[in-house]
C-alpha cells in the first residue's frame, strides 16, 4: 500500500468515529509508480479507493455495492471504531481486506486474506505517474 493512501484511509476513518467507514481499493504495478524502485515492476501495490456512492435502494437493503465495476478493487478497507483488528462476520472479504481500529496510527491498520489471517503489511512511499494528456491538434 501507498504511504499517501494509508493516511487518506485513516484520516477518513478518524473523521467518521463512531460510524464505521468501507473503501473499495485498488492496486497499481508498481512499474507504473514514481519512487518505487524496490519492488520488482509487475507487483501489485494498492494505490487508489472508490469512495461509496450515495445509497441506493439495493445497497441499503442487500449492503452490496453495486456502484464500483467488479474486478476493479482488488481489496476492501474497513474501520472497526469499536471492535478488535481483526477482520468479522459482517466484513465484505475480497482478495485482501485491510482493518483499522482506534487510534487511527500506523500501527492501527493491519491487512488480512479472505479466510481471516492476518498478512504482512508494507507501505512505499510512491505516487502514481502523473498522466500527461495527449497534445491535441487544432
Amino acid at each position: 500500500m501507498t504511504e499517501p493512501l494509508r493516511e487518506t484511509l485513516l484520516s477518513f476513518a478518524a473523521e467518521a468515529e463512531p460510524d464505521p467507514v468501507s473503501f473499495g481499493l485498488a492496486v497499481t504495478p508498481a512499474g507504473e509508480l514514481d519512487r518505487c524502485d524496490q519492488l520488482p515492476a509487475r507487483t501489485p501495490v494498492f494505490t487508489d479507493l472508490y469512495l461509496p456512492e450515495r445509497p441506493n435502494s439495493v445497497s441499503a437493503v442487500f449492503g452490496m455495492d453495486l456502484e464500483t465495476p467488479p474486478r476493479r478493487t482488488q481489496g476492501r478497507f474497513v474501520s472497526h471504531p469499536r471492535s478488535a483488528l481483526e477482520v468479522t462476520k459482517r466484513d465484505d472479504l475480497q482478495e485482501v481486506v485491510f482493518v483499522a481500529v482506534p487510534p487511527w496510527d500506523d500501527d492501527a491498520v493491519a491487512a488480512f486474506d479472505r479466510a481471516g489471517r492476518r498478512r504482512p503489511l508494507g507501505t512505499v512511499d510512491a505516487a502514481a505517474v502523473a498522466e500527461v494528456p495527449e497534445p491535441v491538434d487544432i
